[in-house]
């Protein structure tokens, strides 16, 4: 019984009237970004063509995030608590990681169409693996930065995944994936990777520089005692605030108006997803919790698994062409660690849990999140895969046909 509740059946998914709408299924991008347009096309281009023509356009997308995961582990081994300076070459090999996960996550597209193997299911996988990257790419520029086991990583990771979810959300109802004339992928990509480069020259205590010291003609213009890190994540927020979640709300109100839907009712879907982040605060905030300074990593990892499932699963119902997805029970461990960290403050009382307690439900918690998404995955694949009769890491060898 508990089995079945915490690993529901693989069909429960995606049902066969979702798989069945699949035919109705259409890529759709606009990309407004220069750099993107006239610099990284013809270098995406030229990559592709170093590509074998029997590698599957998804296997190019997981080897991608292999170089992310690799660094993960890296930072891991060097700069467990994301502050203490490693070796130089470390933070070269965290930006070039960061580079050819972006490399190989726009080849294989091009791949795709160049091998005649595109599909649904290579949407499903790309955004899938991109939704992951949002906390596994974030732990890597918080250990290039020095951002160490606080709030500066906390906040790296929650604007990266906002960010992602709105785009996500936008995709659901105008049907097309829109990156605007500044956008992460691109330039926030190039400028990460510039700045773990300079981590790799200077170290990454050059970001704890006040900006009256390091750059005097801005330090007038900025909060006295602000960092250089305050002012990269000064700036990332503002943009967030101000332009790309703004843009994605715009956009969804407008095409619920073109399409006469409910807006209140597509505004609302924000809702879970706002729970979800309050919560990772309270939760971190909370002064009965021990896990902000202590096992944040774990942590980080663990929501951001969850939120890969929220993001995923809202792809997905935009390739089947089924209605927005409803996640609460995706959200319970993070709800209950958050309840169970916060009532000795509500009522004035004893811990629940010791610190010992919360780390041992943090790492449950972890191993459910990673069984619970490969199940997800593999169970999501093989429905699509046996569906529309394809590979989902190879590409079917079709044999040249022989005249008679």
């Amino acid at each position: 019984m508990l089995a079945s509740i915490l690993f529901p059946p693989r069909d429960s998914y995606v049902s066969d009237e979702g798989l069945r709408n699949l035919r109705l299924y259409k890529y759709s991008s606009i990309d407004k970004s220069p750099i993107s347009y006239y610099i990284l096309r013809p270098y995406w281009e030229f990559c592709t063509t170093l590509f074998p023509m029997w590698l599957a356009p998804n296997l190019i997308t997981l080897l991608g995030f292999f170089f992310v995961l690799a660094n993960v582990a890296i930072a891991m081994i060097y700069t467990p608590d994301l502050e203490t300076a490693g070796p130089s070459w470390i933070y070269f090999s965290f930006a070039i990681g960061i580079w050819l996960y972006s490399t190989f996550d726009n080849v294989d597209g091009k791949q795709a169409r160049r091998t005649g193997s595109s599909s649904p299911l290579g949407e499903l996988f790309d955004h899938g693996v991109d939704s992951l990257n949002c906390a596994f790419g974030a732990l890597v520029q918080a250990a290039g930065l020095g951002m160490g086991l606080g709030w500066y990583t906390v906040l790296l990771v929650s604007m990266t995944i906002i960010v992602f979810f709105f785009s996500t959300w936008e995709n659901y109802h105008t049907g097309s994936l829109y990156l605007g004339y500044i956008n992460g992928p691109t330039e926030g990509l190039i400028i990460a990777c510039v700045m773990l480069c300079v981590s790799g020259v200077y170290g990454p205590d050059v970001w704890w520089q006040q900006i009256s010291d390091a750059l005097p003609s801005i330090g007038a213009f900025t909060p006295a005692g602000w960092t250089l890190m305050d002012l990269f994540l000064g700036g990332m927020l503002a943009m967030m605030a101000f332009t790309q979640v703004p843009i994605s709300i715009y956009r969804v109100y407008e095409t619920c108006k073109e399409k006469n839907k409910s807006v209140s009712e597509a505004m609302s879907q924000i809702g879970p997803f706002v729970v979800f982040m309050m919560s990772i605060y309270l939760w971190l905030g909370s002064p009965a919790s021990h896990i902000l300074d202590t096992h944040l990593v774990a942590f980080v990892i663990a929501t951001g698994l969850v939120f890969g499932r929220i993001a995923t699963a809202i792809i997905l119902a935009h390739v089947t062409h089924m209605p927005y997805p409803t996640y609460w029970k995706l959200l319970t461990p993070v709800l209950f660690g958050t309840v169970i960290t916060n009532l000795p403050v509500i009522f004035q009382s004893g811990p629940i849990l010791s610190a010992t307690g919360e780390a041992i439900y943090l790492y449950m918690f972890l191993v459910y999140a990673v069984a619970s998404y490969l199940h997800w995955a593999v169970s999501v694949i093989e429905r699509f895969c046996t569906h529309l009769g394809i590979s989902c890491l190879t590409i079917p060898y079709r044999p040249l046909m022989t005249r008679p």
